[in-house]
C-alpha cells in the first residue's frame, strides 16, 4: 500500500509570522490525519515553521533547490541549507519555475539528484500545457518529463521520489481534469516508470495530482486507483480548506 501525501505549495505567499500563524492554525485540525502532510513554505520561512511544527506529525518542505553543493549561484539554496533548515522535501520543476524561470527537463533531473543525494525528498512536478493536451501530447510528454527527471537515479532512490503531475492549464483556473482524465494520467506515468525501473519499484513510487485539488473535488480524485495524493495550490493557504482535503475521508 502507498500511503497517500498531501503537501502544500504555498508559492510566494506568507512572511515568517504569517507561516507561524498558519500552522499553529492546522495543526489541530490535522493531528488525526491518515496521509503524510507537508506544507512547503518560502525559503525565508523555513525557520519559523521549523518551530512552529514542533510536536506535530507535519513535515516541512521548500520549494526549490540547486543542484550544486555550494558555489557562485545567487540567490540559490543547497540542499544542505535546506536540510539544515528543517526541510525534509522540496518542490522540482513546477511548472511556474519552468515557465517563468527557465527550468528545463535537464534541470529538474539536476535538482532532484541533489535532493535526493542531499538527504531530501523531490517532489518532481510534469505536466502539459493546453495546446499541448489539445494536441494529443499529454502521454508522451509526461511520460518524457518523468523519465529525463530520474535518469541517472537508482531503483532504491526512484523509490522515495514523489511524482506531482500537475495540468498546466489546471493551475490557478479553477479547471481541473476529471477524475478518470487524472487517474488515466498518472497511469501513463507509472507505466512510464515501470518501463526503465520495473513494475515493483513503479508501484511504490507515490505520484499525487496537482492540478486544483480542493476540498469540493478531494473525495472523487483520491477514490482512483493510481493517485496517492495531492499538491495543493490555493487550497493550503487557509488552514480549514487545507485540512478538509488532509482529511478527505473524515
Amino acid at each position: 500500500m502507498r500511503k497517500p501525501v498531501i503537501a502544500g505549495n504555498w508559492k510566494m505567499n506568507k512572511t515568517p509570522k504569517e507561516a507561524a500563524e498558519l500552522i499553529q492554525a492546522l495543526k489541530p485540525l490535522v493531528k488525526d490525519a491518515k496521509p503524510t502532510v507537508v506544507v512547503c513554505v518560502p525559503a525565508v520561512d523555513l525557520t519559523e515553521a521549523k518551530k512552529a511544527l514542533r510536536g506535530s506529525k507535519i513535515k516541512l518542505g521548500a520549494q526549490n533547490v540547486h543542484f550544486e553543493a555550494a558555489g557562485a549561484y545567487t540567490g540559490e539554496l543547497s540542499a544542505a541549507m535546506l536540510k539544515e533548515a528543517g526541510a525534509e522535501y522540496v518542490i522540482v520543476g513546477h511548472s511556474e519555475r519552468r515557465s517563468y524561470f527557465g527550468e528545463t527537463d535537464e534541470t529538474v533531473n539536476r535538482r532532484a539528484t541533489a535532493a535526493l543525494r542531499g538527504g531530501l525528498i523531490p517532489i518532481i512536478c510534469v505536466g502539459e500545457t493546453r495546446a499541448q493536451r489539445e494536441a494529443g501530447y499529454t502521454n508522451a510528454l509526461v511520460s518524457y518529463q518523468t523519465l529525463i527527471a530520474l535518469t541517472g537515479l537508482s531503483a532504491d532512490e526512484v523509490k522515495k521520489v514523489i511524482i506531482a503531475y500537475e495540468p498546466v492549464w489546471a493551475i490557478g483556473t479553477g479547471l481541473t481534469a476529471s477524475d478518470e482524465e487524472a487517474n488515466a494520467t498518472i497511469g501513463v506515468i507509472r507505466q512510464a516508470v515501470a518501463g526503465v525501473y520495473g513494475k515493483r519499484v513503479a508501484n511504490q513510487v507515490r505520484i499525487q495530482y496537482g492540478g486544483s485539488m480542493n476540498p469540493k473535488n478531494v473525495k472523487g480524485l483520491m477514490a482512483q486507483p493510481e493517485i496517492d495524493g495531492g499538491l495543493i495550490g490555493g487550497a493550503s493557504l487557509k488552514a480549514e480548506d487545507f485540512a478538509k482535503v488532509v482529511n478527505y475521508e473524515a
